[in-house]
């Protein structure tokens, strides 16, 4: 017998393909440069609501979308990557998909945070620039164009290849439930809430967030 367990509610799944989509067109028109950066810190500042609002979202979500559901111990990483545990006993990220989550939130919010401070010397000024000391902007520009691009890139390669050899190794789809939102398990499971108080919710926490964004940058004007 098979169980449809909703695993990833709608504001979990469209923060995943909002951000994919965002974050695929910042390293473009980062390359591009010129009037390109124009949108490039559009796009910066859509990244920043986005991860905060998976922050608070991680905290108040559905069941499998609440950061503490996919908290692993280095013991359980490891136990996971000799053994190679049934799939189905994880239900949402299972260890290693956990360490990708949070190694792609931290580096992004690292990311946003050194182009807030960050000025190219041409046309691309953040907008606290003028809060702290040249040495601070020149290092935040240094990592944000050399390091922390080069790790964005390789932690995102990194996860398509991931999605790609659970498919092709292991026959399972990654991708389909966080476009449907349910998994087929052989046992029942958790259901992640996914109603329509739960978007209100999530479309409430969206708004606050980008009154946040808007309010900064309004500020520092």
């Amino acid at each position: 017998m098979t169980y449809v367990v909703r695993v990833w509610d709608a504001p979990t799944r469209l923060f995943h393909w909002s951000l994919a989509v965002c974050v695929v067109a910042l390293l473009v028109t980062a390359q591009i440069g010129g009037s390109a950066m124009e949108w490039h810190f559009r796009l910066g500042y859509a990244v920043l609501v986005l991860l905060m609002f998976r922050v608070i979202w991680g905290l108040i979500g559905g069941h499998w979308s609440r950061f503490r559901n996919f908290l692993y111990s280095p013991i359980q990483v490891l136990r996971y990557l000799q053994d190679k545990d049934d799939a189905s006993h994880w239900v949402g990220h299972n260890p290693t998909g956990a360490l990708s989550v949070f190694a792609l939130l931290s580096f992004l919010s690292l990311q946003v945070a050194t182009g807030l401070f960050s000025d190219d010397e041409i046309s691309a000024t953040g907008p606290l620039t003028r809060f702290v000391s040249s040495e601070w902007v020149t290092n935040a520009t240094y990592y944000h164009k050399e390091i922390g691009k080069l790790a964005l890139i390789i932690l995102v390669t990194a996860h398509v290849c991931a999605v790609l050899v659970y498919f092709w190794k292991w026959r399972e789809n990654l991708v389909r439930p966080m476009i449907t939102g349910d998994k087929h398990l052989d046992t029942p499971n958790i259901n992640s809430s996914d109603k329509l108080a739960d978007r209100r919710k999530a479309a409430a926490t969206l708004f606050v967030c980008i009154a946040i964004v808007w309010g900064i940058l309004r500020w520092v004007e």
